[in-house]
């Protein structure tokens, strides 16, 4: 039986073209600073994106922990979406290392924060108060686009109150090639969503498919405290080359190619329409999501452990979650409906 891992894009493995470029890379030792391909990689990304400088980490995880200890000290605090990845899912790691406090805000259902709850966040400059220093927002949050006019306000508002900005955007040429369209140019619109803020950080290892790594790019004084943060967290490698080449690669062949993943999601969420007992949220990228309603509302671990019976693999872990990449087809997830259909219909 053929596994349809709908887990997340990050169960995506390398392609053999990217394989052989991982074989062919030049190597060297990064912690000293001369891996070609680990150099190359954060002159292509950094360009890119127009940015002065990036840096190669192992983890989007890491990612975001050297940008808010670049950005903040101790005492000091960012303003965070309580959905977003770099408050939730990350193990409070800003907090625990760096003793930075984030102030989660409540997102709108567009997956934005309401402009005037940031303003209101925004803390005196007293001593009885966080110091505020930074606003994080992620494109896309739980695969949902954010408006290119809300990225330009929320930003204009955090600068104008002394505020550094920093993107999570480990899917942020998802984000791209949605906003361009067919025929569009999503490279041109990643620069154009990135040129919003002071950092941003781009994962490697969900829809581009490369094995491991993100970069956070940024001024090339950021980047530089940002390198001593990736020391002390354990993320400087030698020879990262390897995957150094496979982030390269992704790059240079798997943007565009997002689209097809854009287009399995909608074709899984149309697979699953009018199923009683199932609300699925309309994708705009490669998640779909979807919530059981009345008698089923309490079977999502049922459901999980028979899918997985018929080699499907999805997540329940506060919704139903789907999420398409570059190792499923249009086979799989016809699988996925037609055996979702068939669970609720016993």
């Amino acid at each position: 039986m053929n596994l349809v891992d709908l887990r997340s894009d990050t169960v995506t493995r390398p392609t053999g073209a990217m394989r052989r470029a991982m074989l062919a890379a030049p190597l060297g030792d990064d912690v000293f600073g001369d891996d070609p391909a680990v150099n190359a990689l954060q002159e292509q990304i950094a360009s890119l994106l127009g940015f002065e400088a990036a840096l190669f980490v192992p983890t989007g995880t890491q990612s975001n922990l050297c940008a808010v200890l670049a950005h903040c000290q101790r005492g000091d605090e960012y303003v965070v979406g309580q959905q977003q990845h770099c408050y939730r899912w990350e193990g409070g790691g800003a907090a625990v290392f760096g003793s930075v406090q984030p102030q989660p805000l409540e997102h709108q259902p567009d997956g934005t924060l309401a402009l005037a709850a940031i303003e209101a966040a925004i803390k005196p400059d007293d001593p009885h108060f966080a110091r505020t220093r930074l606003l994080a927002l992620e494109n896309t949050l739980g695969g949902q686009v954010i408006p290119m006019d809300y990225l330009q306000q929320a930003t204009a508002l955090a600068r104008a109150k002394g505020l550094a900005t920093h993107l999570d955007g480990a899917r942020l040429f998802n984000a791209a090639v949605a906003v361009a369209g067919e025929g569009g140019d999503a490279r041109a619109v990643a620069r154009r969503i990135a040129g919003h803020f002071d950092t941003v950080s781009v994962c490697f290892s969900k829809g581009l498919g490369a094995p491991a790594g993100s970069a956070l790019c940024g001024s090339r004084e950021l980047i530089a405290r940002a390198r001593r943060v990736r020391k002390m967290a354990g993320g400087a490698m030698r020879q990262a080359g390897l995957l150094a080449a496979a982030a390269s690669h992704a790059l240079e062949h798997h943007v565009e190619r997002l689209a097809d993943d854009h287009a399995l999601a909608r074709r899984l969420a149309q697979g699953l329409a009018g199923i009683e007992g199932l609300r699925v949220e309309p994708p705009q990228t490669n998640i779909v999501f979807a919530d059981l309603l009345g008698p089923a509302r309490d079977r999502s671990a049922e459901l999980l452990g028979a899918l997985e019976s018929e080699g499907i693999l999805a997540t329940g872990l506060y919704r139903l979650r789907f999420v398409t990449h570059l190792d499923v087809d249009e086979a799989g997830v016809d699988r996925a409906a037609a055996a979702i259909r068939r669970f609720l219909a016993g």
